[in-house]
């Protein structure tokens, strides 16, 4: 039976709004009415009234809470902006799904006229649903759709970037095609006011451009690299040209404008930022009357770029009305620079920096700073540098935080490692280095939190270091298997044994991301391969560039939620692999059925961890 193409757009929208309509009733049920720990509290009373919070800031989340907080008053504003991130989870979840159909229509066989078999489009639509309904009942996830923090919209940001490049894909042959791509940047602009963690897509969008560009091409080694490498210098331009220097410029022009024209405080910072849209606006026109549509379309998306990041604007205005909450007072050019770059908390060292003893030597920076209608160089706070000796490539063990954390440090070095002048401690072995790396940093704070989501969880009492086998660990609740790796625990008191959060999913969910994942692979390496792209830089990656010191003061598996998003992806993907080995056993007969049952079967999964999670999720008594 074959299914039309109208038809099966019309059942793909009807199995994509039940998705959505679960997920949003999931959410928007189990949202809590007030506000959690952190900065949930300060983010609903900042954007009730437009305030100025913690560095860098999120004016675009601002914007949208403030317009959800209009509908109450100040009592019912928590519930408002924790409905605000149900909505936007909700909307990932359904973005989720389209895109898991995007990545099957490449690999489920369409018949002589292009169409899809009956069985054939049920198999995407199951694998589909099975995919982001796991995704919504996982633990990461759903802790951060139900409360008033930035990491749902951030989710969403990612979801909807991802998405418009399989829309481009699909369109590229078509006229206008490119405005997909430009939808792209303006999302990414708008996302620096959220988070920087959508920027990280970066390398699985510019993957599939080339891949469009030359579809039927065979890459070398070599051309993947430089593909690669063009991915990366677009998201360090991003994260380590314009976002911190963008600002940086219009402060001096600032300074110029104050101190020599006499004119007020951020008149050169707006006249900057005006010129700067007026030169890319004059590109544009300019590039489109001479029909230059590549650079044309460079100049589009840097100006929705600017467009999206100049809403930071907001956080001096705000600053400047001297509101009640006012961090930093980022109420000039210059000090905003500081704002956006977070110096107040310093920064960790990623390629080649500090270890923890690293001698110093201390010194006084200069800063501009406004007095008396002046922009006036000031001493900042005394800070040091990190002498030469101290110094050493990737280095991972570098926080001298407390005598505890270089305690732990020592777990690992053993007190062995080069000596240095001027300090008590010895440099660590690279060996060593690794070894806190791989076991601390990658093991214990992303896989363990990857087990969470797609294996169980022991319980969600707050375990910062590795070691201790009662608090925090992943657990499947298969007996030999947890009793070989904590020990046995059955006879653990009442608050280890009855813990809410003791979620136990029998690694049905990894086992099915991972016959999903060779599925792919064995299929459509390609489409694999951007997946892994995103599971990648925004797991992995991010454990790399957080550089996390121990002790951490709450669970950070929030930062990789993205990647958990991309493992769904192949979660969806074992229903077409499923799909695929009852029909070699059926000789191909039997197709509707096979997809009917595999989609039944793999739906059993998502129910599960919806069952396991909802007590421990349900935040709205």
């Amino acid at each position: 039976m074959i299914m039309e193409k109208k038809k099966f757009d019309f059942w793909n929208r009807i199995v994509a709004l039940v998705v959505l309509v679960i997920s949003g009733f999931t959410y928007l049920s189990t949202i809590e009415p007030g506000a959690s720990f952190w900065d949930c509290g300060e983010f609903i009373a900042s954007s009730y009234k437009l305030e100025v919070g913690h560095p860098p800031g999120n004016p675009v989340f601002q914007l949208f809470a403030r317009f959800f907080t209009i509908f109450g008053n100040n009592l019912q504003a928590p519930v408002l902006v924790n409905s605000l991130s149900a909505i936007c989870s909700a909307l990932t979840i359904f973005f989720l799904y389209l895109t898991i159909v995007f990545f099957l229509k490449r690999l489920v066989k369409k018949g002589d006229d292009g169409k899809y078999t009956l069985g054939g489009s049920i198999t995407i639509f199951g694998s589909a649903a099975v995919g982001a309904l796991a995704y919504c009942f996982s633990d990461t996830f759903w802790f951060s759709a139900v409360e008033g923090e930035v990491y749902a919209m951030s989710s969403l940001f990612t979801a909807m970037v991802f998405w418009a490049m399989t829309k481009w894909y699909e369109q590229a042959d078509q006229p206008y095609a490119n405005r997909w791509i430009v939808l792209i940047s303006l999302l990414m602009g708008l996302s620096i006011g959220v988070h920087l963690l959508n920027l990280l897509a970066i390398p699985a969008l510019v993957f599939m451009y080339y891949y469009r560009m030359r579809e039927d091409a065979t890459y070398t080694l070599k051309e993947y690299v430089k593909i690669f490498l063009i991915s990366v210098l677009i998201l360090a331009f991003l994260v380590f040209l314009l976002i911190p220097y963008l600002p940086k410029v219009a402060a001096y022009v600032d300074l110029f404008f104050v101190n020599v024209l006499g004119l007020p405080y951020n008149s050169g910072a707006a006249f900057f930022m005006l010129a700067l849209l007026g030169l890319c606006f004059w590109g544009m026109f300019s590039t489109l009357k001479k029909k230059k549509v590549f650079w044309n379309t460079v100049l589009l998306c840097c100006t929705t770029i600017l467009v999206g990041f100049s809403l930071f604007s907001i956080i001096i205005i705000r600053s400047s009305a001297k509101t009640p909450t006012n961090e930093y007072q980022p109420d000039n050019a210059f000090t905003l620079v500081r704002y956006l770059s977070r110096e107040q908390y310093g920064s960790n060292p990623l390629i080649y920096g500090q270890y923890f003893d690293a001698p110093t030597e201390l010194y006084t920076p200069k800063y501009w700073a406004p007095l008396n209608g002046k922009y006036k160089r000031v001493d900042g706070p005394l800070s040091a540098k990190y002498t030469s000796e101290g110094k050493m490539l990737f280095p991972r063990m570098w926080s001298n935080a407390d005598a505890n954390t270089i305690a732990f440090y020592e777990t690992y070095t053993g007190g062995k490692g080069k000596a240095v002048a001027g300090a008590e401690h010895r440099k660590p072995t690279m060996h060593a280095n690794l070894t806190y790396f791989f076991d601390y940093q990658l093991n214990w704070m992303y896989w363990r939190y990857f087990m969470w989501n797609f294996a169980g969880r022991q319980n969600d009492i707050h375990s910062p270091n590795p070691g201790d086998i009662f608090y925090g660990n992943w657990e499947s609740g298969i007996g030999f298997l947890d009793k070989f790796r904590l020990g046995d625990q059955s006879d653990a008191p009442e608050l280890l044994i009855e813990n809410k959060g003791k979620n136990h999913y029998f690694l049905l969910p990894l086992l099915l991301g991972l016959i999903g994942l060779f599925f792919q692979f064995n299929k459509d390496r390609r489409g694999c391969w951007l997946v892994f792209l995103m599971f990648f830089m925004t797991g992995i990656a991010i454990v790399i560039y957080l550089n996390q010191p121990p002790f951490q003061v709450r669970e950070r598996d929030y930062a990789y939620a993205g990647s958990f998003y991309a493992f769904s992806i192949w979660i969806g993907f074992a229903v077409a692999a499923f799909v695929s080995g009852i029909q070699q056993l059926l000789k191909g007969k039997h197709e509707t059925v096979s997809a009917v049952v595999a989609t039944a079967v793999c739906l059993c999964v998502p129910v599960l961890m919806a069952a396991q999670n909802w007590d421990d999720h349900n935040r709205s008594n």
